[in-house]
């Protein structure tokens, strides 16, 4: 019995399907990575990055809702977001984040803007991009108000703790200029767990942001017992934090963060959250506008340091 064989035309019908499927395809509607509004229209959603105890600016209330100056400024974004989207209603997503991960999530798409305590350095501009300063501050140390302790010079040989993935211990470094200083390094997942170190006595000191440690002493079951002291090691600014390369979300952050210091808002929003009581437990963190903060509000900057 003879072979069947198929037509020519079916033969090159399937040649003609073969060639196709192993032609490269192209996205019908390709969008740049960091296209930030883009992932939110398309979602329906931003996901905010916040701290657990950066009280004052962004941490938990007595219902684990984050709260803070840094929201409340993220809050005015997520208003001109849905403005410039055309959208009624944005869903407000909460990611967690730490002084280690903060820039990881960030740069991965996991959160879109950050709305913590972030220092803008010009190395971490490679990596992220930041609003206008929302906040200066001098780096000092913590320590129990009978330790005897005046000054770096005072650290000698003892425990220092910083958190993880702050830049303060290279600080402390680079401030002790020469002098040899000894001291036993300690690290703390988060500001919290580095101060417990020191009201524990397994740490004589804790540097860190000035504004941040009064946060801490504010929250303590004896505020008296903690005093900020000896030198700065360095002003510092604070920003919102979100992926760089993003022209349009950064303009729409610049303009929102700018206005607001412009209005006399952003001026209002510091008053509440570091001259009065606030929750959870009414604590006032009592940290005058300084004129660093001040410069900040008069001339917005995101050059950095």
């Amino acid at each position: 019995m003879p072979q069947l064989r198929p037509s020519l035309s079916i033969a090159a019908a399937a040649f003609a399907l073969a060639l196709a499927a192993l032609a490269p395809t192209a996205p019908a509607q390709a969008q740049p990575a960091n296209d930030t509004l883009a992932k939110i229209k398309a979602s329906g959603a931003i996901t905010f990055g916040y701290r657990e105890a950066s009280f004052g600016f962004s941490y938990l209330d007595a219902n684990l809702k984050p709260v803070g100056y840094s929201i409340e400024i993220c809050n005015r974004i997520v208003d001109a977001v849905k403005t410039e989207l055309k959208l009624p209603a944005l869903d407000i997503k909460y990611q967690a984040v730490t002084s280690a991960n903060r820039i990881p999530l960030v740069q991965n798409g996991t959160v879109d803007i950050e709305c913590g305590s972030t220092t803008n350095l010009v190395e971490r501009q490679s990596q992220v991009a930041f609003s206008p300063d929302i906040f200066r501050y001098n780096v000092r140390t913590l320590v129990k108000a009978d330790s005897g302790i005046k000054s770096i010079a005072d650290l000698q040989g003892k425990t220092v703790v910083t958190t993880a993935g702050t830049t303060s211990f290279r600080l402390l470094r680079a401030a002790d200029k020469g002098r040899s200083l000894e001291v036993n390094q300690l690290s703390g997942k988060d500001h919290t767990d580095s101060f417990l170190l020191v009201e524990s006595g397994r740490a004589q000191a804790f540097v860190l942001d000035d504004i941040l440690l009064a946060g801490q002493i504010a929250n303590a079951r004896n505020p008296k017992d903690f005093v900020i002291t000896g030198e700065s090691l360095r002003t510092e600014n604070q920003s919102l934090m979100f992926r760089k390369d993003d022209p349009a979300f950064k303009a729409l952050v610049d303009r929102v963060v700018s206005g607001m210091m412009k209005s006399g808002e952003m001026e209002k929003l510091y008053s509440k959250w570091f001259m009065s009581p606030i929750p959870p437990k009414g604590i006032n963190i009592n940290y005058p506008l300084n004129a660093e903060t001040k410069e900040a509000f008069a001339n917005p900057s995101s050059k950095g340091i």
